[in-house]
């Protein structure tokens, strides 16, 4: 993942007001909004129960987090979370410490995509967004994270949770404009077995993997079954979901979601190469040799433990 400090310094709460009108003034346009979006969505949303964490000077990495985890029932505070997060040769917060610390807390960061239909989208489903914007000039970056907790549609403004203001009013086009200079990045916390809704099988993918790798595949089983019932379709949620089966003691459900994968992805010799492994120890021995026969025609990685195993059946 990109990160975006490389010759930058954080905003202090006290540099908002006086940065945006600089920045902003001249070039700001209204982000244009699907049309759908604006049929389905309610006029004003406003979610009252995120907490709020007021911010000093660089803070605002932990204080987003104390929001967003807490509203999870995640019991934490900013103290607690500037070792975790904070950099103090960088003056702040870069992302993939931020991703871990919710990891840490056992907890899923979910990215979400660089839109402000698909944000607005979160916010009405009652997910509170962590944004991160630049309240500078792109020369000069100067970041800052905030949590997103509403919007009034028909006035075009959202609501922040933003340094030392709990309820911060930015026009779309403002907001915009300072968000797109982070790429439009941006995540959800939530507790592991959701999958908060609009989150695409991509993100829900990289979200579920970096948790795995911190908690191991039994704690994600949870958030793989999530994924895989809104997306049956994904061969790599299947996969996914099977390793995670096999390591909670499952595995004729295991074999079921290495059959799915394999059936939405012909080619994916390493479901093919499971799925032989686990036919074998099931006492499966012709299910097993057409499955490794499948492992070894494919070329990667698993063929040679794929011809390996057929020379013994």
């Amino acid at each position: 993942m990109k990160i975006l400090l490389s010759h930058a310094r954080y905003a202090g709460v006290f540099m908002l007001a006086l940065v945006l009108p600089l920045a902003l003034s001249a070039c700001a346009q209204n982000p244009v909004l699907l049309d759908s979006t604006y049929a389905s969505l309610a006029p004003q949303v406003e979610n009252n129960d995120v907490p709020f964490f007021s911010q000093t000077e660089y803070q605002c990495g932990p204080a987003t987090l104390a929001m967003v985890l807490n509203y999870q029932g995640v019991d934490t505070n900013v103290d607690e979370l500037i070792p975790q997060v904070f950099l103090p040769g960088r003056d702040g917060s870069v992302q993939p410490e931020m991703l871990a610390t919710v990891r840490r807390h056992h907890q899923l960061a979910y990215p979400i995509r660089g839109t402000m239909d698909a944000l607005l989208g979160h916010l009405e489903a009652g997910d509170p967004v962590v944004v991160m914007q630049n309240l500078s000039l792109p020369i000069y970056p100067m970041w800052h994270y905030a949590v997103a907790i509403g919007f009034d549609l028909p006035e075009e403004t959202i609501l922040l949770r933003s340094g030392e203001h709990k309820r911060h009013t930015l026009s779309f086009s403002r907001f915009d404009a300072t968000w797109a200079r982070s790429d439009r990045w941006g995540f959800i916390v939530a507790n592991p077995g959701t999958l908060p809704e609009g989150i695409t099988a991509r993100n829900a993918l990289e979200a579920i993997s970096a948790y795995e790798e911190t908690h191991g595949p039994k704690e994600a089983l949870t958030s793989w079954q999530a994924l895989v019932e809104r997306y049956p379709a994904n061969p790599l949620g299947q996969f996914a979901l099977g390793n995670a089966l096999y390591a909670d003691g499952q595995p004729e459900k295991a074999i079921t979601a290495f059959e799915a994968a394999t059936q939405h992805d012909a080619y994916m010799g390493a479901a093919w190469l499971n799925l032989g492994i686990l036919q074998l120890q099931q006492n499966k021995p012709e299910e097993a040799r057409n499955a490794l026969m499948q492992a070894a025609s494919i070329e990667g990685s698993w063929q040679e433990r794929a011809q390996a195993l057929l020379t013994d059946i």
